[in-house]
């Protein structure tokens, strides 16, 4: 069965300025690259739908959301913090992108597809329940995990992050929460500068130094990750696949490739198996150096199949 695949065109419109890294090629580069390797045909294609005002506040305060409505300009730039501004398309891009993980759950939970990944923008790890930040809106992933929980039902909600950055607004979603489990890996000391500290025992996070590599990426998920998860025995899997932490991309210090996500993909479709029916949704966070970021979500695309 293939996998789903869920995007939306307004995910392309989203503009926040000139050199800003989190654009709309980003998008473009994932889809020539799956059509490159053969993956766009063996993929089960969606429109992500836009999220309710009701499946954003399952994550964000209603004051929140309604002051992210309230400032969408319908001309010019909005500033919401040093990175994050909004332009006349960023409120619907960022709606379809929080719906693209509401609809692959729904499709999932239906028995149409095993799993999927989310190709959208703006990304989501680093919106908190009340503000936006680090190129997020609203917290896609989380507003997806939610889901499976409240309307479906779901007892226990697995959220893996292998972000360079960490995923504060998830962590401060899941932190006051039953039945989730978030593990995450991290550059640290870097941006947002939060993920270390007295921590409840259902949030793992692992902090990696500049420099670190793939086999420490692979360390710290088989020991800090995999028998948290295996212990957890997660109904639902999440990833919120940042793509960032490749060795071509400057944006920070780490030193993945593709074989590494593939790796880390691999050992959660393996978990998901024993666990959670095979049911995974993903959903696109970092990862800026266009050609590092085709090559890696191909990668991962291949690990969610499982050839």
């Amino acid at each position: 069965m293939s996998i789903g695949f869920f995007t939306h065109p307004a995910c392309s419109l989203h503009e926040m300025g000139e050199g800003h890294p989190e654009r709309p090629a980003r998008l473009a580069a994932i889809q020539d690259q799956l059509l490159s390797s053969g993956l766009d045909f063996v993929l089960r294609h969606f429109e992500a739908p836009a999220a309710t005002r009701a499946q954003l506040e399952r994550v964000h305060e209603p004051a929140y959301v309604e002051s992210i409505f309230a400032r969408a300009p319908s001309d010019g730039r909005e500033i919401l913090d040093p990175d994050t501004s909004m332009c006349p398309d960023s409120l619907e891009a960022a709606l379809h992108a929080a719906g693209a993980a509401v609809a692959a759950v729904d499709r999932i939970m239906a028995g149409e597809i095993p799993s999927a990944f989310c190709a959208v923008r703006p990304p989501g790890h680093h919106a908190e329940r009340d503000r936006a930040m680090g190129f997020c809106l609203f917290n896609n992933i989380a507003i997806g995990a939610a889901h499976a929980r409240q309307h479906h039902g779901l007892e226990r909600v697995a959220i893996v992050d292998f972000d360079v950055h960490h995923g504060n607004g998830t962590e401060d979603f899941v932190r006051g929460e039953q039945g989730y489990l978030f593990c995450s890996s991290f550059q640290h000391p870097f941006y947002p500068f939060s993920g270390t500290g007295d921590l409840p025992a259902h949030i793992i996070n692992s902090p990696l130094a500049p420099g670190a590599g793939g086999g420490e990426l692979r360390r710290v998920v088989e020991e800090d990750w995999l028998p948290a998860l295996e212990a957890f025995r997660p109904q639902m899997v999440f990833i919120s696949a940042g793509f960032d932490g490749h060795i071509e991309d400057d944006m920070a210090q780490l030193r993945f490739v593709e074989e590494d996500y593939r790796w880390v993909t691999d050992r959660v479709r393996e978990l998901a198996g024993r666990h959670a029916q095979g049911r995974i949704v993903s959903t696109l966070e970092g990862g800026y150096a266009l050609g590092a970021l085709g090559r890696s979500v191909a990668a991962h695309l291949q690990g969610l199949i499982g050839n």
